[in-house]
This record gives C-alpha cells, structure tokens and sequence, in this order.
C-alpha cells in the first residue's frame, strides 16, 4: 500500500515538473527607433520563424516554409502582408507606410525582419499597434522597445492589449 502511494506521488511529481519543461515561451521582441539625422524610423522585429508559420498558416489557410530551404517568394509575400495587416504606426495621428526591407535567419530559429518609415520629421504622437500571433496563439507577448528624442520606453503588446500612443 505504501509503495503504490509512493508510486502514485512521484508519478505526480514527475507530470507536474515535466509540464514546465516543456512549456514553450511565445515572445516576440521588436525595436523601433527614430533616426532624427535620416529623418526615418527603423523597426526590427524578432519572431520565432516556427510560430510566424504557424500564424501565416492560420490567417491564410496557406503553409509557409520561412526560414528552411523550401521558402519561397510567396512565403516571402505573405510575410509581407501579415506584417503590414499586424504591425502598424501612426505619427500624428497619421497612418504611416512600413516598407519591409530585409530578414534573416539567427540561431536557426528567429527570423529578424529589418523595416522602415522614411520621411519622418519630428513628431509629437506615435501610435503603435503590434497583434503578431496573438491572433494565432493567446499566450504570445510581443516587448516593444521605442527609442526617440533621447527617450526610451518598452511597451508589452498580448491580445487584450494591442495599441498604445505614446506622446512627446
């Protein structure tokens, strides 16, 4: 009796432990910084490529192979057009055009994507608006790093929480 007790707790012990092991973390990290001297903001987004993926898949009911060897042009165009659908400012109220620049693939596992509004003078609202798999997965956070005028702010975008105004 006292063995299948025993039993009983560290099999318990062991399903408790295990489900931490293997909770994956949804994050996503972006940086937006405004570049006074080019009169532009530049805007570098990290996403696990397997999520981003997954979420192109569910929004689209299209699988995408970013980040492997069977990536094509159209993944590359979807990935465009969720961004630009997920990820949005505006400056002074003003919804500005994100032109998608560049991506690449770290640690076999992060796709950076390196993105630009041009034109930009100075400004006294920026409105931000980040919903990058949240869409897709209610656990996603996205840390959203704003650099202007000398100032620094982070913001946490999840799906109750999807757009801030940040003023200067």
């Amino acid at each position: 009796m006292k063995k299948n007790v025993m039993y009983s707790l560290i099999g318990i012990l062991f399903l408790a432990l295990s489900s931490f092991v293997f909770h994956k973390f949804y994050m996503g990290i972006f940086q937006v910084n405004y570049a006074a001297e080019k009169k532009m903001i530049q805007i570098t987004s990290r996403i696990f490529v397997d999520d981003l993926n997954k979420g192109i898949e569910k929004k689209y009911n299209k699988k995408t192979f970013l980040g492997t060897d069977k990536e094509t042009q159209a993944d590359i165009d979807l990935l465009k057009k969720y961004l630009s659908e997920n990820f949005s400012i505006k400056i002074n109220g003003q919804l500005k055009s994100i032109i998608f620049l560049s991506k690449e693939i770290e640690a076999d596992d992060i796709l950076i994507c390196y993105s630009r509004i041009p034109a930009v003078e100075k400004f006294k609202t920026l409105e931000i608006s980040n919903t990058i798999l949240t869409d897709w997965n209610a656990e996603q956070q996205n840390v959203t790093h704003i650099s202007a005028f000398g100032t620094k702010r982070s913001i946490l975008f999840t799906e109750s929480s999807r757009k801030e105004v940040l003023k200067y």
